[in-house]
């Protein structure tokens, strides 16, 4: 999994029948400290997840592996919204703050 920040929401009327109904948000991927790193992502919410959230994101063969994502075309799945992250002893971030 992939720590990432929700920063937009992409909204496609046309799209693969199988991903009717899911709602797509663009992320981008952050390290430990909130610090973007790559590029921007579309993902598919499996969680309710809204701009600003730190989420943790599921890549590959692992995005298809749920129930709202078996057999669709997904590669990017977010699986979790972030409450408190703590790196080397240090809470880098908490939910709120």
């Amino acid at each position: 999994m992939r720590i990432a920040r929700v920063t937009g929401l992409v909204v496609a009327t046309m799209k693969h029948e199988s991903l009717v109904g899911s709602k797509l948000l663009i992320v981008q991927e952050t390290d430990v400290t909130g610090k973007s790193v790559g590029g921007p992502m579309v993902a598919v919410d499996a969680v309710d997840a809204g701009e600003g959230d730190l989420v943790l994101v599921t890549q590959g063969s692992g995005a298809r592996q749920t129930d709202i994502s078996l057999d669709r075309p997904v590669d990017n799945i977010i699986m979790a919204i972030v409450d408190t992250l703590q790196a080397d002893g240090d809470v880098t971030f908490r939910k709120g703050r």
